[in-house]
């Protein structure tokens, strides 16, 4: 897979100081890309940064909580500060919890993260975003999303909690925003994608996971079972910067082949209601980005 020389573009990956994150952040770097790496923790966001320098590569790390609301509009006002264009946004930030921890907003943290934490980025970066089109949205979903069903009225994920279950719906959010996205922002120069990275047992997910799906998936990692790190570092790195997806928009890859979601993603009723629901969770006008072209 070739991709184009990328000097003049400035890319914003969350979850950039680990697994398929990191391995893109080099990818995408050493095209000439400027980089600006989110992540929560500062000892590996500055040595990813730093490796990433050594490499002559132009990066910054950008410490910020995803889970909190308040600091993804921080987020965003800074890069709002710190770039006068933003040609790609890479919403790759995720993680499977066990227990259904909240965050001080109130929400399931894996529901905060994986899903509210992208739309309410996106949202917060849109006019940087057209500003500079043509320019790129990107979203890491994951194929555990065909196993998902979802109320959008249930974002909450009440009853019974069970850590891969909520991860899988927060999956299905993730296609079901990005196909919403993709048509409210049809003619404006912004495109966006979201994709199935493989199954990669060392890529750090299953961190905050149970005792026995850390195992298994250190057990995974040192077998020949699934993907690598670098093939979905590949894929995102593809999306991003590849020139044969410049004009492809609401579109679903499974690695770097266009695919096609469960059903249940493409349901044009569900993705509306979960946007609407989305936009109450984080105190957003729900009519975004139609209102905004409007104005």
């Amino acid at each position: 897979m070739t991709l184009p020389d990328c000097s003049d573009r400035t890319v914003l990956l969350t979850g950039g100081t680990r697994g398929i994150g990191r391995a893109a952040a080099r990818k995408i770097g050493d095209l000439g890309a400027t980089l600006l790496l989110v992540g929560r923790d500062a000892e590996r966001g500055e040595a990813t940064t730093e490796r990433l320098r050594q490499r002559g590569v132009d990066a910054e790390f950008l410490r910020y909580d995803l889970a909190a609301q308040s600091s993804v509009r921080d987020l965003a006002a800074t890069v709002r500060e710190r770039v006068d264009a933003l040609d790609a946004l890479v919403n790759n930030a995720g993680l499977a919890r066990s227990s259904r921890e909240r965050t001080a907003d109130g929400v399931p943290v894996t529901v905060a993260v994986n899903h509210l934490a992208p739309y309410l980025l996106t949202h917060e970066l849109l006019p940087l975003l057209t500003d500079s089109a043509p320019s790129r949205v990107v979203v890491t979903s994951s194929g555990v999303h065909e196993r998902a069903s979802l109320d959008p009225d249930d974002l909450d994920l009440r009853g019974d909690y069970e850590g891969f279950d909520a991860y899988a719906r927060t999956k299905l959010m993730n296609v079901l925003f990005t196909y919403e996205l993709a048509d409210r922002l049809r003619g404006t120069g912004v495109t966006t994608t979201t994709f199935h990275p493989g199954f990669i047992p060392s890529s750090g997910l299953y961190r905050d996971s149970a005792f026995y799906v850390r195992a298994a998936m250190r057990l995974l990692s040192i077998l020949p079972v699934g993907q690598t790190v670098e093939d979905g570092a590949e894929a995102l790195a593809y999306l991003t910067c590849s020139e044969e997806v410049a004009d492809v928009t609401g579109r679903y890859f499974d690695g770097t082949t266009p695919a096609d979601p469960s059903s249940d993603a493409r349901d044009e009723r569900l993705r509306r209601a979960l946007w609407d629901e989305s936009a109450e969770l984080v105190g957003v006008d729900p009519d975004w980005p139609r209102a905004e072209r409007e104005t």
